[in-house]
């Protein structure tokens, strides 16, 4: 079993970063990826790292976010830019262990964290 906890949310102005940080229990080995959900919406995935070995992401935050991993120190990060009104939502982070064909999806992933609040003014 794998617990998760994130940190680093908050309130930024549209164009600003920030850094999500979750703090796991240990995740070697295991697919670890970002989600997100905005009210009234369903959980969307948002970048992954699959099995410590390449990195994914949605279309939207291409370019934009950067998904990291140190397994020494059971950290997973999600390193924001330019951040958009759009990317206002709850974030967490799960590990599972996924294959290809499925990490975008969240039933791929059966530990999750508690989520921590974006929230990204205009």
């Amino acid at each position: 079993q794998v617990q998760l906890v994130e940190a680093g949310g908050g309130l930024v102005q549209a164009g600003g970063s920030l850094r999500l940080t979750c703090t796991t229990s240990g995740h070697s080995g295991y697919t670890v990826a970002w989600f997100r959900q905005s009210p009234g919406k369903e959980r969307e995935f948002v970048a992954a790292w699959f099995r410590g070995q390449n990195t994914y992401y949605t279309d939207s935050v291409k370019g934009r976010f950067t998904i990291s991993s140190n397994s020494a120190k059971n950290t997973l990060y999600l390193q924001m830019n330019s951040l958009r009104p759009e990317d206002t939502g709850v974030y967490y982070c799960a590990a599972g262990r996924a294959i290809l064909s499925s990490l975008r999806t969240t039933d791929a992933y059966a530990y999750w964290g508690q989520g921590t609040q974006v929230t990204v003014s205009s």
